[in-house]
């Protein structure tokens, strides 16, 4: 069952396993208020365990794309289209969320995107590979961030 995101109340619901479940949550609600704000698209979850069909698009165009498997296991995924543009998230239990951004009419605006919650390490299959740049939030604290164009179609 699907959970909208509310970020005024901030909440770790399907995040507890996280050790920075507290800085994910954040990053997730930071999400959900970019959504709502910029699309006026209400930003929903479910658990990864009842979205096998979303991780295959975000592993799919990982592995493809870049010769990249995501080791921390995927807690939580939403996929929806606004205006013209798919998109997929996946939040980790690591800290780690990855969004697809795919244009259905420009492919020109398709990138998949890294996120790290405060306190996270930079995950060892990132670390050598993308580099990372610092974001404030006030609900997330510290967020790093990174990010690749997608060339191929999915």
């Amino acid at each position: 069952m699907a959970m909208i995101v509310d970020f005024e109340n901030v909440s770790l619901t399907g995040l507890e396993t996280s050790p920075v479940s507290v800085s994910l949550a954040g990053l997730r609600a930071n999400e959900s208020r970019y959504f709502k704000n910029k699309y006026n698209h209400d930003f929903a979850v479910i658990p990864a365990a009842d979205s096998k069909q979303t991780l295959e698009y975000v592993n799919n165009i990982l592995r493809i794309e870049r010769n990249l498997t995501i080791s921390s296991k995927p807690l939580e995924t939403s996929e929806f289209v606004v205006d013209n543009i798919k998109f997929a998230y996946v939040f980790y239990e690591s800290g780690l969320s990855i969004n697809v951004m795919y244009s259905l009419v420009d492919p020109k605006k398709r990138a998949v995107g890294f996120k790290l919650s405060e306190n996270m390490e930079i995950p060892p299959e990132l670390e050598a590979r993308f580099r990372f740049a610092k974001q404030k939030s006030k609900l997330a604290g510290t967020i790093r961030g990174s990010f690749f164009v997608i060339k191929g179609e999915y």
